[in-house]
């Protein structure tokens, strides 16, 4: 695992700032403290920074072909590297390693842009091909592993593993994108391909683009999809068995290191079952780490233990201060551009505590969105029912009535909290769904935002990032579509950010069997049913997972990395909330309506609503705004 970066001029061979280059990659020191490596050429400069997972002893990047003429920067991990190899030496190739880096680069000169399709792994890399005068960059399918762009007016294409090697460039204009901040108050991030800044952008999973020096700049390339293409019928028995075996495979492909290596284990399903492959796989105990909270309605540290006892394992377990709010000011810093997911600060714990015993950690996260684990789902398939009982005008007319006059009810129990259904009755299915995932809904963000941001916007809505997909999706099943959905925004833009860069931060490789390519395009390939079948998510992966868990973790509700973020803002931390907020800095975006700034904490604080995710998000915004040159700078950058 590794950090990449660099410099190409598309307009000519004008000479790279090794300086600025260096200081580039030193800026992703934390993704690859083992070595760095700078080539540099005219026009040309690529700098990478190593965590050395397989083949130590050589694979330093950037690496070349034989002739010099191919050089890359890569940042990943290809599992089937070595049958590759053997393919590429049968065609003529020679190589001077044992890493997968050289695979790519001789697949590259053998396969040219197809080559991305004989990967199977996590990926993001930048190739120079000299003889082409060509750039080439990718991403994996699944948008594991980061990767960002930018193109500067003087000419120059700028690509890093974070945004803060980009940061680095002194001619980069820090213009913040007026609808990138409309789409982050409503999902907690900035969705692909997108970032909050104009023109830096993220390369969306599945995708490659190839930049020839002198040509116009393209629009990336997808090179693959979720197929959500139904399989012939099978029984479920069969399809059990055929899950667990597909699962055993993608785990026991991740296991090929040659420095230490263990798993998450939550307590959850998907982390126990990951453990379970991973037991079954080795001869040696399988080192397991989790994080125990001091509340028990987030604690899940028991059923964690249960599934070590069971499988033997070497577990540590760490625990978390309950007021730990030492992360607040560097989870800005992690993440570079705004970002609101609060498990953020347990999943840099978990990650912490991993790397003092492992180098690689095995998770189980992209289960929910594979398998329809999430409770979201349900009730989205519940509200489905009824949009086909009706027009949309009939529901728009009833529904929105219902939801304006039915009361918010945060307190109480969900079957009584039906403004919110009201409201996502009262729209189509995408529409319906972005209200039901929205940190700050359509009506929140209409008050949240000053008069002169929302002329800013132009009428522009969060919700065609959904419509986006939804029009390219190869499905339209009302449950399949939301899984897609979230696959291409949620999963990548939330879950697999949240993991890199916590992960990173402790030189840690996480791998993720689970989005495995080929295991997930079968997964799609199962009838829905299979997946959320009544109220039970996950139906054919918990049955397949029976004979190796115990049901108190197969069936038990979902809990997940919460935070107690409501307590904060009402105790520990509720000046520092209105200090924040209500101050000039943010006040001189003039992105922001103080008055409902001040409704949102006043009711929050009183107790009489549960705003914590809204002004979390918020938090998260000032927090970045102080990276600003010049901290309190509006849109105009």
């Amino acid at each position: 695992m590794c950090g990449i970066t660099g410099i190409v001029d598309t307009l000519g061979k004008r000479e790279i700032d090794r300086d600025l280059l260096h200081r580039m990659n030193e800026s992703q020191y934390h993704r690859g403290p083992d070595e760095g490596g700078i080539h540099i050429e005219p026009g040309v400069g690529l700098a990478h920074r190593r965590l050395s997972i397989i083949d130590l002893s050589s694979g330093q990047q950037p690496l070349f072909n034989e002739d010099g003429s191919v050089v890359i920067v890569y940042n990943g991990e290809i599992y089937n590297f070595q049958q590759l190899s053997e393919e590429l030496k049968a065609a003529g190739h020679r190589f001077k390693t044992h890493c997968d880096t050289e695979v790519i680069v001789h697949a590259w000169e053998e396969w040219g842009e197809a080559c991305v399709e004989h990967f199977r792994g996590m990926f993001a890399f930048a190739i120079w091909d000299r003889r082409q005068e060509m750039l080439f960059m990718a991403r994996d399918r699944l948008g594991i592993k980061p990767l960002f762009y930018a193109h500067l007016s003087n000419g120059q294409l700028l690509f890093g593993s974070e945004l803060k090697a980009i940061f680095e460039h002194p001619e980069l204009k820090w213009e913040i994108d007026p609808k990138a901040v409309e789409e982050y108050f409503g999902y907690g991030y900035v969705p692909e391909p997108r970032t909050i800044l104009k023109n830096v952008y993220k390369l969306s999973p599945g995708h490659h683009l190839t930049i020839r020096r002198g040509g116009k700049t393209p629009e990336p390339v997808e090179y693959w999809d979720v197929p959500f293409q139904l399989s012939p019928a099978m029984d479920e028995v069969e399809a059990q068995e055929e899950m667990i075996r597909r699962l055993r495979e993608a785990v026991d492909i991740r296991l090929v290191s040659e420095v230490p290596l263990g798993a998450f284990l939550s307590g959850g399903v998907d982390s126990s079952a990951v453990v379970a492959m991973m037991a079954g796989l080795s001869s040696d105990p399988v080192n397991t780490c989790s994080i125990s909270f001091g509340d028990p309605k987030f604690n899940e540290a028991k059923y964690a233990q249960e599934v070590a006892e069971r499988y033997a394992t070497n577990h540590q377990v760490g625990e978390v201060d309950p007021n730990d709010f030492g992360l607040l000011k560097k989870l800005a810093g992690l993440y570079d551009e705004p970002y609101a997911d609060s498990s953020a600060m347990p999943t840099y714990r978990v990650c912490e505590l991993a790397r003092k015993h492992v180098t690689v950690a095995l998770s189980g996260d992209g289960g929910d969105e594979n398998l329809a684990g999430y409770r979201r789902y349900r009730w989205h398939t519940y509200e489905e029912k009824m949009r086909s009982l009706m027009p949309l005008a009939l529901r728009r007319s009833l529904f929105g009535f219902l939801g304006a006059a039915y009361p918010k009810l945060d307190w109480a129990p969900k079957i009584f909290r039906g403004k919110s259904t009201f409201q996502s009755l009262a729209r189509d299915s995408v529409e319906g769904y972005f209200h039901s995932i929205s940190i700050f809904s359509n009506e929140m963000r209409s008050q949240l935002f000053s008069d002169s941001f929302k002329s800013e916007l132009q009428g522009y809505n969060g919700v065609e990032v959904l419509r986006r997909h939804a029009q390219n999706s190869p499905t339209d099943h009302p449950l399949s579509l939301v899984q897609y959905l979230d696959m291409k925004t949620y999963l990548v833009g939330d879950i697999l950010t949240k993991v890199d860069r916590a992960s990173m931060a402790h030189s840690l490789e996480v791998r993720v069997p689970l989005l495995d390519h080929k295991l997930v395009e079968w997964i799609s390939s199962l009838p829905p049913n299979l997946k959320l079948k009544g109220r039970e998510g996950k139906y054919i992966f918990k049955k397949g997972l029976e004979p190796l868990l115990p049901n108190s973790i197969l069936y038990r509700p979902k809990m997940g990395f919460a935070v107690p973020l409501a307590g904060w803002f009402r105790g520990s931390l509720k000046q520092q909330v209105r200090d924040v907020l209500l101050g000039s800095e943010i006040m001189d975006t003039g992105i922001f309506n103080k008055k409902y700034l001040e409704h949102l904490i006043d009711q929050h604080q009183s107790g009489l609503r549960d705003y914590s995710a809204p002004i979390w998000t918020l938090l998260m915004f000032a927090a970045f705004q102080k990276k600003l040159p010049g901290h309190s700078q509006g849109l105009n950058g």
